[in-house]
C-alpha cells in the first residue's frame, strides 16, 4: 500500500515504514504528525482518488533534523569584474512513516 501525499510543497510517494527527508518542519523530536491532503492511495492495485480520499490520512513520526548538500550559487557579469560566489545548504527534517489508513 503506497499513497502520494503532499509536503511542503512537494508530492511524495511513501509507503509504510519509508524514512523520507521534508523541508523544515516544526516539532520535537519524536512527535506525531498526519497528513490529509493525499492525492492517490493504491491498495493492492485498488486505486482510491477524489471523494474517497476525505477521510483518509498518513501518519509520520518525527526523527530528527538534518542539513542537505551544499549547493554553490556563482554569479558573473561579463566585462565588469563581477563576480559572487555564494553557497547554501537546506534544512530537512527526517520522517518516519508510520500508518496509511483509508478511514
Amino acid at each position: 500500500m503506497y499513497a502520494v501525499i503532499k509536503v511542503g510543497g512537494k508530492q511524495q510517494r511513501v509507503t509504510t515504514g519509508d524514512v523520507i527527508e521534508v523541508e523544515r518542519t516544526k516539532g520535537d523530536e519524536g512527535s506525531e504528525i498526519s497528513f490529509t491532503p493525499i492525492l492517490v492511495v493504491d491498495d493492492d492495485g485498488n486505486t482510491h482518488l477524489g471523494k474517497d480520499l476525505e477521510k483518509a490520512t498518513v501518519s509520520a513520526k518525527l526523527v530528527g533534523d538534518a542539513k542537505g548538500e551544499k549547493i554553490s550559487v556563482v554569479k558573473y557579469k561579463n566585462k565588469t569584474r563581477y563576480t559572487r560566489h555564494v553557497g547554501h545548504r537546506q534544512q530537512l527534517t527526517k520522517l518516519e512513516v508510520g500508518d496509511i489508513s483509508l478511514g
